[in-house]
């Protein structure tokens, strides 16, 4: 799936697995939920959180 695919890249580009988590949520997020090509492409997506090493705070 796109997430675990996003994350072997990662990997191959050195980032330590133990810095990433993939979840991929497919069909039960939509950010379109309209039936068309268009709502289809903006939900091909992958998106990053990023938090503060040590504190777990999310990144403003």
């Amino acid at each position: 799936d796109r997430a675990n695919s996003v994350r072997d890249y990662l990997i191959d580009k050195g980032v330590a697995p133990s810095r990433l988590v993939a979840k991929g949520y497919g069909e039960s997020r939509p950010i379109d939920k309209r039936f068309n090509e268009e709502a289809r492409a903006k939900n091909r997506r992958v998106e990053f959180i990023i938090l503060e090493r040590g504190s777990g705070k999310l990144v403003q």
